[in-house]
């Protein structure tokens, strides 16, 4: 079957251009680099996607691997893609164009530009923006993927919750936040000792490399079997309670360029450099309670539908023929229905960007008129504004937050290394012609 599979689609990645005439040349418009399961990885998604790390490179001054290095971080990315992608249809996740839409849009807003803007710069930086946005469309799907996975593998018992704000009580004073790089150098499952040996020669190499001054994100693309290798094993700033506690005890109170490693997990030897390093300090956080009514488009009722009914509630409402908790009860499709569409008392940020950003430009008493977010379209009602003392009203969910983004990296890795090793992948080498 397997053989069959590759047959077909061998066959079909070659076009003849003439077929009539039996002298005909065939022309190779493109050809499979790799079969994942039951879907390919195309060439010209691997020639694409190495084109664009390196014109973002260039424009970054950032040196990269050789290109035999570079390709095989790129056919992993997009061998991952295509699983995941896979993954998703089984699920029944999906992305539209309006909720896809809206992320380029806060993607924009976060640039401080339009969406022409952000357009035009896309296409100037020497990409198509149709295809920039089907890659945001396909990282969009493989993270909610990702997400859905691994959330039901993490659980995290009441004690260890507890345990931790006792911690954050006695570290009150610590708000230093990390800066990380992280390379994994991977060893096989069940490997034997020659093979472990042999890797951890591998990570004393790298370690010796970074302590000479080697740049770290290049050593990343280039050996790192981490999910963070493409971008230069880049980990982001973190809290020293949110960096797994193999690599926090090494880390705390260490320098920027502290390098740290091999240290061994259960994927491979760990390599992690600090990169910067800063404080942060927040005694008080802003908390909004608001209102709101969800409709979801379906294929049934349209966005422009669905926006328009929301419209003819904003109209009742400031007509004073029903009140917005009336007509959330009524209609809304939120679990918050039932309470009249009310939101609570929450921090905005944890909302859907669209969302967030709305209840950003509203006063206590506005309305808002209808947006679509992630979830469908929406109006909102914003009751009240207050700050307050997070240390004291919010350290069971942060201690919460900060056990589970501490196990979900390890996780996740460990998820997709399963999902990967259940997968038929066959990759083509590359023809050197």
């Amino acid at each position: 079957m397997k053989n069959t599979i590759k047959t077909i689609l061998l066959v079909s990645s070659l076009i003849i251009s003439a077929i009539t005439p039996a002298h005909a040349n065939e022309e190779l418009l493109d050809r499979v680099a790799a079969i994942v399961n039951g879907g390919v990885v195309l060439e010209s998604e691997v020639n694409d996607l190495l084109a664009n790390i390196k014109r973002q490179a260039k424009s970054n001054n950032q040196s990269l691997p050789s290109d035999r290095a570079l390709r095989i971080q790129v056919m992993d990315k997009l061998i991952t893609d295509s699983l995941l992608t896979q993954m998703a249809q089984r699920m029944g996740i999906q992305i539209s164009d309006a909720q896809l839409d809206q992320t380029i849009s806060n993607m924009a807003k976060d640039d401080n530009m339009t969406l022409a803007e952000f357009r035009q710069k896309v296409i100037s930086d020497g990409s198509s923006y149709e295809k920039y946005r089907e890659n945001v469309r396909t990282e969009l799907i493989s993270g909610e993927v990702t997400r859905n996975s691994v959330r039901r593998r993490i659980f995290i018992p009441t004690q260890e919750i507890a345990n931790l704000i006792t911690v954050m009580k006695e570290q009150t004073t610590n708000n230093i936040e990390y800066h990380l790089g992280h390379i994994l150098i991977e060893f096989p499952a069940n490997a034997n000792q020659e093979e472990l040996a042999a890797a951890k020669n591998r990570a004393n190499k790298v370690v010796e490399l970074l302590n000479d001054g080697s740049d770290f994100a290049k050593i990343a693309i280039t050996s790192s079997g981490d999910a963070n290798a493409l971008k230069g094993g880049d980990l982001g700033w973190k809290n020293i309670n949110e960096i797994p506690t193999l690599f926090s005890e090494l880390i705390n109170e260490k320098p920027k360029d502290t390098v740290v490693g091999p240290i061994r997990t259960g994927l491979g030897y760990s390599i992690v450099k600090v990169l910067d390093i800063r404080g942060l300090k927040v005694v008080e956080i802003e908390e909004v309670r608001a209102r709101h009514i969800l409709i979801k488009p379906s294929i049934i009722l349209s966005d422009d539908k669905a926006k328009a009914l929301l419209q003819g509630f904003l109209k009742q409402i400031n007509a004073g023929e029903a009140t917005f908790a009336e007509l959330a009860k009524e209609h809304s499709q939120g679990p918050t229905s039932v309470r009249g569409g009310d939101l609570g008392w929450a921090d905005p940020t944890s909302y859907d960007p669209a969302f967030k950003n709305a209840l950003a430009t509203m006063k206590a008493g506005d309305l808002h008129k209808p947006f679509r977010s992630s979830f469908g379209w929406h109006i909102i009602q914003l009751n009240e504004r207050r700050m307050i003392d997070a240390t004291s009203q919010m350290n069971e969910t942060r201690a919460y937050q900060i056990l589970f983004n501490r196990k979900y990296g390890m996780e996740s890795a460990r998820w997709l290394k399963e999902t990967r090793d259940e997968a038929y992948i066959e990759i083509f080498e590359q023809d050197n012609k």
